[in-house]
C-alpha cells in the first residue's frame, strides 16, 4: 500500500511537471533589426512590406489594437499607430479587391494587418487559448505580414456594412458557415468572402473578418515596430 501511494504521488508529480513544461511559451526567433530586413528585401523584393494606404488611398483604418476597443480591453500598439502593412503580393492583391469593390460603391476598413511578434506574445500572456489567439511557438500570418482583418464599408458614407458579428466576436455566429443569420448580413459576409477569394486570399472559417495569403511559410516572422518598419518599407 505504501509503495502504491508513493507511485501515485510520483506519477502525479510527473504529470504536473509535464503540464508546467507544456504551459511555457516557446518563443520563435523573429527578425528584429532593420538591417536584416533590408537585406532580405534587397535579395527578394517580394519580401517587402507595403503600407496599405500608399497603395489603396480609399482604405479606412480602425486599428483596434492601437486602442482599448478590442477583446483584451487593453491597448497593445502605440496609440499613435496610424499605419499598417502587408507583404508585396497580398498588398497588391488587396488593391485589386478594393478596385473591384469600388465598382459597387464599396470599400474596405482594416482592423489589423501586420502585427509585431511581441504583440502575439502579449496576446498569449493575456488569453492563453489557441481558440482565440496564436501560440507564440508557431507565430501567425499577422506576424509575417500575410494576414488581414477587415470589413466592408459604403464609400459614400464611410459606414460599415452590417455583418453577422462585430470584429473579434468569438461566438459561433462569426463562422462563415453560421446559420440563422439574416439575409442582409449573410450577403455582405459572402460578398467579402467571394471578392477576397477571387484575388487569392484564403478565409479563416471561424472568423468572417480574417483572411490569409497562401504560402506564408515562405515568409519570416517579424518583430519590427511600426516606426522601425516605416523607415525601411518599399
Amino acid at each position: 500500500m505504501i509503495y502504491k501511494n508513493i507511485a501515485t504521488v510520483f506519477f502525479s508529480l510527473l504529470v504536473s511537471l509535464a503540464w508546467a513544461q507544456a504551459d511555457k511559451i516557446i518563443k520563435l526567433k523573429p527578425i528584429t533589426d532593420k538591417g536584416s530586413f533590408r537585406t532580405m528585401v534587397e535579395t527578394d523584393s517580394l519580401m517587402a512590406m507595403i503600407e496599405l494606404k500608399s497603395l489603396i488611398p480609399s482604405v479606412q483604418y480602425e486599428l483596434r489594437y492601437a486602442s482599448s476597443n478590442n477583446f483584451t480591453g487593453q491597448r497593445l500598439y502605440p496609440k499613435n499607430t496610424h499605419v499598417t502593412y502587408l507583404r508585396r503580393k497580398p498588398a497588391l492583391a488587396l488593391a485589386k479587391v478594393a478596385e473591384d469593390l469600388k465598382e459597387k460603391g464599396l470599400g474596405i476598413k482594416i482592423w489589423d494587418a501586420y502585427r509585431p511578434y511581441r504583440t502575439t506574445v502579449r496576446f498569449w500572456e493575456l488569453i492563453h487559448d489557441e481558440r482565440f489567439v496564436a501560440n507564440p511557438s508557431k507565430g501567425s500570418g499577422h506576424n509575417k505580414g500575410t494576414a488581414v482583418d477587415l470589413t466592408l464599408i459604403d464609400l459614400k458614407t464611410g459606414k460599415e456594412l452590417e455583418m453577422p458579428t462585430p470584429f473579434d466576436d468569438f461566438s459561433a455566429a462569426a463562422f462563415h458557415g453560421a446559420k440563422n443569420i439574416d439575409d442582409l448580413r449573410t450577403r455582405n459576409r459572402e460578398l467579402l468572402r467571394t471578392t477576397m477569394e477571387k484575388y487569392g486570399f484564403v478565409p479563416l472559417e471561424t472568423e468572417w473578418w480574417h483572411y490569409s495569403w497562401p504560402g506564408s511559410s515562405a515568409y519570416d516572422v517579424l518583430d519590427l515596430s511600426f516606426k522601425a518598419l516605416g523607415t525601411v518599407v518599399n
